[in-house]
């Protein structure tokens, strides 16, 4: 066996890992009620045997990250499946020192989710080692990117940290017109979660199904000279085409629930010839999340919120926004290093210049602008509690702005990497 096939192997482990993990601490939370036990004995002795999983999971990644660096002959973080694996494991890193401190076992219970998500959705990408360009061939990429993901990481927990004070704090039960607002927003934060979780669902369903549909677009380009240029591409979709490519035609399509030819067409303004694939992708997210959002719905007989509101009790919401908090802190300093100015070193060694407003470029200063005001309006303005909360949900929003729009939607210098 090779040493990435071993290192695939263990990324695989790291991932049930996690997943026992969280459902470990899911008997943690759920259990406590019906325990022989104390409450707190049982929430105990529970979320010590989650960490324990939890922490067999985060070797499994470390060896699979090692491995695969020791196969491939670079750092595992120059594509989207790399980094996006890398970011699992400092998340997880990020969470192991955050426990360790405050003793928290339900932190797990939203961090380990958002790890396997984050683990989940690097395997959509494709897993081959593939060898680095000449802009990443530098010693600048283990720090650059390593840093930036680790203050990303701590973010992450942040934002754990202030869903878990949301859910802990808005009273389901109120019906008064703020606390209805609130319920509206956390359900909906939910439910753009859901909506993550369909998405990978969905395509590793049809990729495991071997659905096919490819489409040929004839696309024309007017250069800066005004000639024009005309190209014709192939573009396939492992999804069922709702929406084809502007100008293209059926090369082939396999037949999905009587959907044996798209119901509609791109819109001519929608650029670039993946334009119409991510459109398909987003609707049937969209779509599995709803119906999947449903059903939850439907089987809890209530909203998800309110649903997960009474695991809650028992927690010390002062102890909650003080953990948000401070994962945040931690990650501050570490991300203005590695996205910012390690970022701008690197680019004036590849570039020769420090800044050029690529888009990868101004979506990590809005972040680094986004963390800033929260740090000042938490230390300067007194926002805490369910303000600070709210701040740190947006802003890990914000962040996989940065991570996935930004190198799946936008076209810049940084599409071809993981950051």
């Amino acid at each position: 066996m090779s040493l990435l096939d071993f290192s695939s192997d263990a990324f695989i482990v790291a991932f049930f890992l996690y997943c026992f993990g969280f459902l470990f601490y899911g008997v943690s939370a759920l259990g406590k009620k019906w325990s022989k036990r104390s409450p707190e004995e049982h929430v105990k002795k529970w979320g010590r045997v989650a960490y324990v999983v939890s922490l067999a999971g985060f070797a499994a990644h470390l060896t699979f990250f090692f491995t695969r660096w020791a196969g491939g002959g670079h750092i595992p973080t120059s594509n989207m499946y790399e980094f996006m694996s890398f970011l699992a494991m400092a998340i997880m890193a990020a969470f192991i020192i955050v426990e360790a401190i405050y003793r928290k076992p339900l932190l797990g219970l939203f961090t380990l989710p958002l790890t396997v998500i984050i683990v989940a959705y690097a395997a959509v990408f494709p897993q081959e080692v593939q060898p680095l360009i000449p802009a990443l061939q530098s010693y600048w990429l283990k720090i650059h990117v390593t840093t930036a993901a680790t203050g990303e990481a701590f973010f992450a927990v942040g934002f754990a940290a202030g869903l878990m004070y949301l859910l802990r704090t808005v009273d389901f039960r109120k019906t008064d017109e703020k606390a209805k607002r609130e319920q509206r927003w956390v359900e909906f934060t939910l439910y753009v979660i859901i909506v993550i979780i369909a998405f990978i669902g969905s395509v590793f369903a049809f990729r495991g199904a071997g659905y096919e549909a490819s489409f040929k677009q004839e696309t024309v380009t007017i250069d800066d000279s005004g000639v024009e240029n005309s190209a014709v591409n192939t573009v396939e979709y492992s999804l069922p085409p709702i929406f084809k490519p502007y100008n293209s035609q059926v090369v082939s399509i396999d037949s999905f629930l009587g959907l044996d030819k798209p119901l509609f067409e791109t819109p001519h303004w929608m650029k670039g010839v993946d334009a119409a694939r991510k459109l398909n992708t987003i609707t049937w997210s969209v779509i599995n999340g709803s119906i999947l959002y449903g059903l939850l719905r439907l089987i809890l007989r209530k909203r998800i919120g309110a649903a997960i509101h009474p695991l809650m009790d028992g927690i010390d919401e002062d102890d909650i926004d003080e953990i948000s908090y401070r994962a945040i802190a931690i990650g501050y300093p570490i991300f203005t290093l590695g996205a910012l100015i390690f970022a701008m070193i690197w680019a004036y060694i590849a570039w020769s210049r420090f800044w050029g407003w690529d888009p990868k470029e101004v979506w990590a200063l809005i972040t680094w602008l986004y963390y800033t005001a929260y740090l000042h309006l938490r230390l300067s303005r007194g926002w805490h509690g369910s303000k600070s909360a709210w701040l740190a949900v947006i802003g890990f929003v914000v962040v996989m702005f940065t991570l996935i729009g930004v190198n799946l939607v936008l076209v810049g210098l940084h599409s071809y990497a993981g950051v």
